[in-house]
């Protein structure tokens, strides 16, 4: 499955959702996410990676919705992510490469 046939599989559910409904909704998840690996890392929780999956599925979820209602193509945003990325660290990522950058 590419990111364009999720999008339009996954906008079967979104209703009557709007930008602010996406962008909080997609903040919202990634806290979900956050919240998990804080509870495992200091509060003795068992890392529950069943449950980041969901989750990050959430977070999928909603940016698929913010890119069908700016009408943006979901393959797009992931392919200028990888450019932006083979730019940014052409040899791959490093703490030098990271601390020397160039923006």
């Amino acid at each position: 499955m590419d990111f364009n046939e999720y999008q339009k599989l996954a906008m079967r559910t979104a209703g009557k959702a709007d930008l602010a409904c996406a962008g909080l909704g997609l903040t919202g998840e990634a806290g979900e996410v956050a919240d998990i690996i804080k509870k495992h890392l200091y509060h003795g929780h068992k890392l529950d990676v069943d449950a980041i999956k969901k989750e990050i599925g959430d977070c999928c979820w909603y940016a698929a919705l913010t890119c069908e209602i700016l009408g943006i193509d979901f393959n797009e945003i992931a392919q200028i992510n990888i450019d932006k990325l083979k730019k940014r660290y052409p040899d791959g990522f490093s703490e030098e490469a990271s601390i020397n950058r160039k923006e």
